[in-house]
């Protein structure tokens, strides 16, 4: 019996971080923080700027990006505070405001990704991080739920193009509808 609970809390553990991991990773990263951070680094002045890091210390560099990796985690923590006591706009938009600052975060993690590798602990905590999200993904769970997110994305794509694609007949029908309700409103 006390097997059978410590294998269904297993599971629940492992649907909570593959669940958190797709959220942040499909609709997070993907939708909103990724063509942010692809923004950023077109942006002229930080490629001046990522010359200039060329000659800091790892030293300043790596209190600099604890620093912003700090600011951002604690907005995400309040949001989420916000999100359960109620103040779920207020929360919303916080944790909205989070994101350009995370994805200018991770910016300068990879333009200085050799300097912040020099400390043994953060090389050591970056690797425990990716093999971790190795060791997840490589889940089933993970992967089931990945094959079924595919299939319902299909499934929204087809729906789309059968009914709202260029000249639908389903959207003519409706359009047909409206200025029939439309029309006698008027009379």
């Amino acid at each position: 019996m006390y097997a059978a609970i410590k294998n269904r809390f297993i599971l629940l553990l492992q649907l909570f971080f593959v669940m958190t991991y797709i959220i942040f990773e499909e609709l997070i990263w993907e939708g909103i923080a990724k063509p942010i951070y692809e923004t950023i680094h077109a942006l002229k002045i930080l490629q001046k700027v990522e010359a200039k890091l060329a000659n800091v210390t790892p030293s300043i560099i790596l209190v600099i990006f604890v620093l912003l990796l700090t600011i951002v985690e604690a907005f995400g923590v309040y949001a989420g505070i916000l999100f359960v006591s109620g103040q779920v706009l207020l929360g919303l938009s916080l944790y909205l405001s989070k994101i350009p600052i995370a994805a200018f975060t991770f910016w300068l993690f990879r333009v200085t990704e050799d300097k912040l590798m020099q400390f043994g602990w953060f090389k050591w905590v970056y690797e425990w991080i990716m093999k971790s999200i190795d060791w997840l993904k490589s889940c089933e769970m993970y992967t089931k739920t990945i094959e079924r997110l595919v299939k319902i994305k299909i499934s929204i794509k087809d729906f789309k193009e059968k009914y709202f694609a260029g000249k639908s007949h389903f959207i003519e029908k409706i359009k047909r509808l409206y200025k029939t309700v439309k029309n006698s409103l008027r009379k």
